[in-house]
C-alpha cells in the first residue's frame, strides 16, 4: 500500500527534519478518502489513518493554535 500513496508535507516544514507526510487513498476526491499520516523521518514506520472529519478538525485546531 505505501508504495502507492504519494506523500507530501508541508510547504511550512522547509528542512527541519521534525515534519509528518500525508497522503490520500485513492477516493475521487479528498472528502472520501481515507487519510494517512507518517513520521517523515521514518517512512517505513507505523501508519496513522483517519476519515476527513477527523483530519479537518486535527487541522483546524492546530492552526488556531489549540495546543
Amino acid at each position: 500500500m505505501r508504495t502507492a500513496l504519494k506523500w507530501f508535507k508541508s510547504s511550512y516544514s522547509a528542512d527541519q527534519g521534525n515534519c509528518i507526510e500525508v497522503a490520500y487513498d485513492d477516493a475521487d476526491t479528498v472528502a472520501t478518502a481515507t487519510i494517512h499520516i507518517r513520521d517523515s523521518k521514518n517512512p517505513t514506520g507505523p501508519l496513522l489513518s483517519v476519515n476527513p472529519a477527523a483530519w479537518a478538525a486535527f487541522t483546524r485546531r492546530a492552526r488556531h493554535g489549540a495546543w
